[in-house]
């Protein structure tokens, strides 16, 4: 199918004309309780459905229009999208197959970016660049100069930004993170995180494209190579895409889930705004767990498969505690289920990471996983990579965000292919 006919044959009903959008209501720049916000997504593969759906059942959102290079991807979420905004107001979705088209529309409000890793930062600069409020996947970005550069963009264009670290507005890590931070186990001494490996290089053979997936424009500002099913896997394969394994484009399993687990390390040290400063690799060569950070205080965080898997565990001078989206557990019963008293210090309270980005989008406050937040945490993840990488100890300063290591620094970033420009803003 033509793109040209297939986008025709996605066009809008007639009802969403109906939804006005945020720039035509009143002149507050704020919403009222009622007031709709109007929805686009960009990358709608295999994670994309369970968000939307997610997404769309916060009363205020409409799903107005979604983006992929892959057409049969698109089609399926736009039926599921289609059949999701049923049962508010009766609308189809409309479809691109460039995201820019979609970032053109001034009737969409906010975006969610739920495209591989090599996108996000040109993902997230432009739809900043059109005024547009983000819900942008984690981990944030693929590169430390990425995230800092989609820190800015936000910033410069006043938009709300949420990354997609849920795991923030669950019970388990909330509860985690209040325990530690007024010391339920004494003073944090150790760390150990669970997570997987680390990136490796793409070797995966060359082989002919489909023709409903646009692979160049699925490359996008990565370096070109040639398409593979394990990068972007048809609809009904039951694998997840393992792009994420891949340099280029993801970070492997220490971005993949390290953008989960690290970031609560950080949360629950309250590291948000810093980070570690120094990133230790392990002493046997090619060895694909081991590596070491640490931060000012001298606390220390090991890349381990201590026996639980996707998990972490914190040590402290009283006791330890270990959580996961299925357990927290301590070497005090009592703290797992403990109503901490009311002087007791809090982290951010969000029951729903996706009302959370809603209500910051109405209010303009910033959500519990800010682009700042998000930035740090995928930070920590890249510099964990580039340790690995470098195979040498590295020195990390968070304020400046350099390294004492010219190559280290080097690696903060990546060429970009074409005309494709993240510092474009």
């Amino acid at each position: 199918m033509k793109r040209r006919d297939f986008i025709a044959k996605s066009v809008l009903g007639a009802t969403a004309f109906t939804i006005l959008p945020r720039n035509v209501l009143g002149g507050s720049g704020f919403l009222s309780p009622s007031d709709k916000i109007n929805i686009g997504f960009i990358g709608v593969g295999k994670q994309s459905v369970g968000l939307m759906h997610n997404i769309s059942n916060v009363k205020e959102t409409h799903l107005l229009a979604a983006a992929d290079v892959d057409q049969t991807k698109l089609a399926y979420f736009l039926g599921e999208a289609t059949k999701a905004n049923a049962k508010k107001a009766a609308h189809q979705v409309q479809g691109y197959e460039d995201y820019r088209e979609l970032l053109g529309r001034k009737d969409i409000d906010a975006v969610v970016i739920a495209s591989p890793d090599h996108w996000h930062a040109m993902h997230t600069v432009d739809s900043a660049k059109a005024g547009k409020d983000i819900y942008c996947e984690k981990p944030l970005a693929l590169t430390i100069g990425e995230g800092r550069a989609m820190v800015h963009a936000v910033r410069k264009y006043k938009r709300v930004l949420q990354t997609g670290s849920m795991q923030r507005s669950q019970y388990n890590f909330r509860q985690a993170a209040d325990l530690v931070r007024n010391g339920y186990i004494g003073e944090i001494k150790e760390v150990n995180v669970s997570v997987g490996e680390p990136v490796k290089q793409c070797d995966l053979p060359s082989l002919e494209a489909p023709s409903h997936l646009n692979w160049d424009l699925w490359i996008g500002p990565s370096m070109y190579r040639g398409y593979n099913s394990i990068l972007s896997p048809p609809l009904d394969s039951p694998e997840w895409a393992l792009w994420r394994l891949y340099k280029d484009f993801g970070g492997g399993y220490i971005t993949d889930w390290g953008a989960h687990m690290f970031d609560i390390v950080q949360w629950a040290l309250d590291q948000d705004h810093s980070g570690p400063v120094q990133f230790i690799p392990p002493s046997q060569t090619g060895a694909l767990e081991g590596c070491e950070f640490v931060y000012k205080n001298g606390v220390r965080v090991k890349h381990v498969s201590w026996g639980s898997f996707n998990a972490i565990q914190f040590i402290g001078t009283e006791g330890t505690l270990e959580v996961s989206r299925e357990f927290i557990r301590t070497s005090k019963p009592e703290l797992a289920n403990l109503k901490l008293p009311a002087t007791a210090k809090r982290v951010y309270q969000s029951e729903n990471h996706y009302e959370d980005w809603i209500s910051s989008i109405k209010t303009r406050k910033k959500p519990i996983c800010d682009v700042e937040i998000g930035h740090r945490t995928s930070s920590v993840c890249n510099a964990v990579n580039i340790a690995y990488e470098l195979q040498k100890t590295i020195n990390w300063d968070p304020k400046k965000e350099e390294f004492d290591n010219a190559y280290a620094n080097n690696m903060r970033t990546r060429a970009y292919r074409g005309e494709w420009d993240y510092l474009n803003f």
